[in-house]
């Protein structure tokens, strides 16, 4: 047996057993292959985790820059209370409309804003608005402006809301001096930024499953 194949095993073990997906959460990764989209959609067990770190959070409200299909939308969502609010940016217009049609079938369109168009000009209208602080903010759009969005995350959060950029590994190329490719460069720039900036403090993982090398980094907002 191959490593990613057992990788794959163990991911589907763990699916079975701790996040099963249902109808609306298997409709919405239907609708959006059959759409054309990215596979990279979060996992059941990567959504599942997000949804206990918002539970955990006591989040009411959270920031999402990049929706793809709403799959981790989903799984967001269903960790807010009725009157709680997830505001999800995301660039591609075709991509939020699937999104929105899945958001609909889990029946959290109530819950849901998807915003449209490029998410550094979503983020000064929406900071414009004067929101209540996020509690929580995911990072899972463009990777060469990780660092921009953290800034405005930064702005857009207070003391105790956490901060999570997915897809931090780049199948190990944030390690490797050669690679200097934008999402490389972007990456590096935020996890650089949460290690310096004085109200931050965070981590990074390394994980392997079914979308296979990757990882994640987790930033707490700090007085």
């Amino acid at each position: 047996m191959s490593e990613s194949q057992l990788w794959d095993d163990v991911d589907a073990y763990f699916t079975a057993h701790l996040a099963p997906e249902d109808d609306a959460l298997a409709a919405a990764r239907r609708e959006s292959d059959a759409a054309g989209l990215p596979p990279v959609s979060v996992t059941a067990t990567q959504g599942k985790f997000l949804q206990l770190l918002a539970q955990v959070q006591g989040a009411r409200t959270v920031l999402e820059i990049g929706t793809l299909g709403g799959c981790s939308t989903i799984w967001l969502a269903r960790a807010l209370p009725s009157d709680g609010r997830l505001v999800t940016l995301e660039y591609s217009a075709r991509h939020a409309e699937v999104a929105t049609r899945n958001i609909a079938r889990a029946g959290l369109e109530a819950l849901v804003d998807v915003r449209v168009g490029p998410a550094l000009e979503s983020l000064p209208q929406l900071a414009d608005e004067n929101p209540p602080p996020f509690d929580l903010v995911f990072i899972d759009a463009d990777k060469g402006n990780n660092a921009r969005y953290l800034e405005w995350a930064l702005r857009l959060t207070s003391t105790g809301s956490l901060i999570v950029v997915d897809n931090v590994v780049r199948g190990g190329r944030v390690a490797d001096a050669g690679a200097t490719s934008d999402d490389v460069r972007g990456t590096r720039a935020a996890l650089e930024l949460i290690g310096s900036h004085p109200r931050l403090s965070g981590t990074a993982l390394q994980t392997v499953g079914a979308k296979g090398y990757d990882g994640f980094a987790l930033a707490r907002v700090l007085a």
